[in-house]
């Protein structure tokens, strides 16, 4: 509903549904998700609350009230409202991965992880999830993990920028200058904004490929010698 008129038109449908049913969870769950999108999230939080305070399940709108703690930067209640979901609904992705996620931000490094294999268990294709284990391992100071899990990330998403950052990362940790040139020029050119010091520390490697590269190309130039000599008496006809 990009249209405004048609937001409203929705919202005044909901609350007319709210008049003839004040307990109706699904209109209360509508009316938050449009105050979400539209940023009025005093109004919308209200409105998920009120759908929760009617007993019905309403997992996702404990994960939409995360979302909004997130926008205001309050990473406890984002943990909370996303464990609250995860309780409910003890299968759903979704939730263990903004779980995780907040949990890495909060620098608990090891419930991360939990919370995010937990979510990668219940669905493989979770690209951010992959993304934030990834980074947890990597936190954790486990190279190979944070390797295998990048690479997976990039497999089912070839063009996710950040991936390619994070791999350049690690190779760059592991010693493997090459491959994280590689993989940083990759992140660039698919307009990720590389942090200037890891372009800085990459600096000096990339001045020295050019060199090297630069030498190889000018010893391999061919030289101009003229004619090749024949040797004598070669391939000549008996008499």
């Amino acid at each position: 509903m990009k249209n405004p008129k048609d937001v409203e038109e929705f919202i005044r449908e909901q609350k007319i549904r709210l008049i003839e049913k004040p307990d109706c969870a699904t209109s209360l769950y509508n009316l938050g998700v449009v105050y979400m999108n539209q940023g009025r999230f005093d109004q919308a939080i209200d409105s998920f609350e009120e759908s929760i305070d009617t007993g019905v399940r309403m997992f996702e709108a404990f994960v939409n009230l995360g979302y909004i703690y997130f926008k205001e930067g309050d990473l406890e209640k984002v943990a909370k409202a996303n464990l609250r979901a995860v309780e409910i609904e003890p299968r759903y992705a979704r939730g263990y991965a903004n779980l995780g996620f907040a949990y890495l931000q909060m620098g608990k490094t090891d419930e991360a992880i939990q919370a995010l294999e937990k979510a990668l268990e219940l669905n493989p294709d979770i690209v951010q999830a992959m993304c934030n284990l990834a980074n947890a391992y990597l936190q954790k100071g486990d190279l190979e993990k944070s390797l295998d899990m990048n690479r997976k990330m990039i497999e089912l998403a070839p063009n996710f920028a950040l991936g390619y950052n994070n791999l350049a990362n690690v190779y760059y940790l592991k010693g493997e200058i090459g491959r994280a040139i590689e993989h940083c020029n990759k992140a660039m050119e698919l307009g990720f904004q590389v942090h200037p010091e890891f372009l800085s520390l990459l600096e000096p490697h990339r001045k020295k490929v050019k060199k090297l590269t630069e030498k190889k190309t000018r010893s391999g130039k061919p030289s101009k010698t003229g004619k090749t000599k024949k040797t004598a008496g070669t391939n000549q006809a008996k008499k």
